[in-house]
């Protein structure tokens, strides 16, 4: 039977849209493979992986490799981001993958990372890691800061600034992400037993409820010392309160991370320490490594992880800086040899210098 025009254009169209859907087209740029950072939430510290993920584009000549490195912003829902990486597992244009995790010790997210990486997609963790104990296999490493000792280092200028000890309350987001936890440990074993713990505030990345946070441990805890930040969105949120019910000789406002908001706080003599990351090496690393898995160049695996296969050698650890007011009685000799201790105005100097508001 004959076919007629009508008929075989149609066919044609038919077999152009199979091809299509075979092939995965269109889930990006023709030919290009992407590399994906999946936050845990939004803030001012992403802006500053955001720009070393832009600068390990240019550096790495990813596009000549046929590669684009992205982020994309979760919204500190463990659900979304759980989404977010079934999605990524039907897109053909993945090629590599890291993630900070929200639930360290959540199984349905390492199950998920698992078959990402028996597709052939290559697989990290950045800032916030899984339970290493139990899901190790689920990533091939870890690239981010040592969360436990920058919880140390922030207890041991607690202490230095409290050394008669006193009562502490910490704020964050949740109590099951891995660099949370860790950096709450750390705090009490570095201020020490002169410390005590006397509530843990959990705000789910909500900033309002961060700060009504704050206003609760104050009035529940009117003895309280030191108010711990754990997360970057914390601190403002602490500073504010505290400025807002007058409490700025009475506690110490001692916090992980530096969004601009915190630094010029302290700037004002608001904030007493930072325990300050490096997320724009987490971006840039992150982004270095996933292209050396991606393309097999294992000359870059193994300069950044020399000890892969043994213990801690599947961990890259960007650095800790603590950053104090010029005028601080905090004391560098009292911190660990990799710890990085800077003044406020020598900080400055590092943003500027890499042309970032915040880390």
């Amino acid at each position: 039977m004959a076919v007629s025009g009508w008929s075989r254009r149609v066919l044609a169209w038919c077999c152009i849209l199979v091809c299509l859907i075979a092939t995965g087209c269109g889930d990006s740029k023709p030919g290009v493979r992407r590399i994906v950072i999946l936050t845990n939430g939004t803030g001012p510290f992403w802006d500053a992986c955001r720009a070393g993920i832009d600068e390990a584009n240019k550096d790495f000549k990813l596009k000549e490799a046929g590669l684009e490195a992205s982020m994309d912003s979760n919204d500190g829902k463990l659900a979304s981001q759980l989404e977010k990486l079934r999605q990524y597992g039907t897109q053909r244009d993945i090629a590599g993958i890291a993630i900070s995790s929200i639930q360290a010790d959540n199984a349905a997210v390492a199950d998920v990372l698992r078959d990402l990486k028996k597709k052939g997609i290559a697989v990290v963790t950045i800032d916030s890691d899984l339970d290493r104990e139990k899901f190790r296999d689920a990533r091939t490493a870890f690239i981010g800061t040592d969360n436990l000792q920058g919880g140390i280092e922030l207890g041991i200028s607690a202490n230095q600034l409290l050394p008669d000890g006193g009562d502490y309350v910490t704020f964050t987001a949740n109590s099951v992400a891995q660099n949370s936890k860790e950096r709450i440990k750390g705090f009490g074993e570095g201020a020490g037993d002169k410390f005590k713990a006397v509530d843990g505030m959990l705000d789910d990345f909500d900033r309002p409820k961060a700060r009504e946070n704050v206003r609760n441990a104050l009035v529940n805890h009117p003895e309280v010392k030191a108010l711990v930040g754990i997360y970057s969105y914390n601190a403002p949120a602490i500073v504010e309160v505290v400025e807002e019910t007058k409490k700025q000789k009475a506690v110490k406002v001692v916090v992980f991370d530096a969004e601009p908001g915190t630094i010029e706080h302290m700037g004002k003599g608001k904030v007493d320490v930072m325990v300050v990351q490096n997320p724009y090496q987490m971006g840039y690393q992150g982004v270095r490594l996933l292209n050396a898995l991606i393309t097999d160049n294992k000359a870059v695996e193994q300069e950044m992880l020399p000890n892969l296969g043994k213990d801690g050698g599947d961990i890259f650890d960007t650095g800790l800086k603590v950053v104090v007011p010029n005028d601080s009685p905090v004391k560098k000799e009292k911190f660990g040899k990799k710890t990085e201790f800077l003044k406020y105005d020598e900080f400055k100097e590092w943003l500027n210098k890499y042309k970032l508001t915040g880390s």
